[in-house]
């Protein structure tokens, strides 16, 4: 009987451990949870742009080339200025023409890596935009300078609905970007857009199938909490495009929370948030300090090891 309890024994840890071992290991290992690349409103600032440290990579993957879509969800009776479609379009457009160019901010991603594929290519793909006039779901939440409030799963739904209907990719690859138009908030639990963050990204499901996601509320809407203080192309798009930047290149270096951040959870672009460095020149419209296929944006730094500080261009 001794030798059957044994035996039982090693056969029942044998399965404990067979199944430790095939099981996906958790996938958010960054200690903020899965909400991540949180741009924190002018006031509520983490303080995590005045860390030194470097970041430090977490065995998980990296985006080695991305494709982007852009989705503007503006049903009947709300608005985006003229020409903020456009002009964020253009700037996705931009980035994919100057992609690998040492020029410009995104540059600095290409020294990140993962121990499956080796290093980010920089590569970047605009794949077009995708407007969807669907009617918001009721409040989902209640935040201080809306009426209209969408919470994190009310916007992954809608964002879920846009990809069967149109059938587009899922995957590592792919980031969708989801605009919303003035007036319109959204919260993830009590923390909610304006008053506390600007923009963030996440994904949905798991693994090499997950859905990436940024959510991208009107920054200019309440500027004094999401502006970027410049405005080079003279429309409210280019509050937008500075956090779009920080969301885009952190999906890169971090997409699941598992890649690259720092000790305190801070990835690329959290540790730059606000910090624009020195201007190149200036629109008749305002500042700027980018120059990406030739067209001028206004973006945050975005920090680089190799420099162990915050660049606009190169490492």
């Amino acid at each position: 009987m001794r030798i059957i309890s044994v035996l039982a024994a090693a056969a029942a840890l044998f399965v404990v451990c067979a199944s430790s071992a095939s099981a996906s290991p958790p996938e958010a290992k960054n200690p903020v949870g899965r909400v991540l690349g949180v741009v924190h409103a002018h006031g509520a600032a983490s303080g995590s742009s005045g860390s030194n440290s470097n970041l430090l990579y977490h065995s998980g993957p990296v985006i080695h080339a991305n494709t982007v879509y852009a989705i503007y969800w503006v049903p009947s009776g709300y608005s985006v200025s003229s020409g903020y479609e456009s002009l964020i379009n253009r700037f996705f457009s931009d980035v994919a023409a100057d992609s690998g160019k040492t020029s410009n901010v995104y540059f600095s991603d290409t020294q990140y890596y993962d121990t499956v594929n080796g290093d980010v290519s920089g590569q970047s793909t605009f794949a077009g935009p995708v407007s969807d006039s669907d009617a918001f779901p009721s409040n989902g939440c209640r935040d201080r300078y809306t009426k209209v409030c969408l919470t994190d799963s009310q916007l992954q739904h809608e964002i879920s609905h846009v990809i069967s209907t149109h059938g587009l990719p899922t995957g590592l690859g792919t980031v969708y970007f989801l605009f919303t138009p003035k007036a319109v908030g959204s919260c993830y639990g009590s923390s909610c857009a304006y008053s506390y963050f600007c923009a963030y990204h996440s994904w949905i499901g798991s693994g090499n199938t997950a859905t990436l996601y940024a959510n991208m509320p009107y920054a200019a809407y309440v500027p004094s909490r999401c502006g970027s203080g410049q405005s080079p192309n003279g429309n409210d798009a280019d509050s937008t495009i500075n956090v779009t930047s920080h969301e885009h290149n952190e999906s890169i270096t971090d997409p699941l929370g598992s890649a690259w951040y720092d000790s305190s959870g801070n990835e690329d672009g959290d540790k730059c948030a606000w910090n624009f460095g020195t201007a190149l020149g200036s629109t008749t419209y305002g500042a700027y300090n980018q120059s990406i296929n030739n067209d001028p944006y206004y973006l945050q730094q975005e920090w680089s090891n190799a420099s162990s500080g915050c660049v606009l261009t190169g490492t």
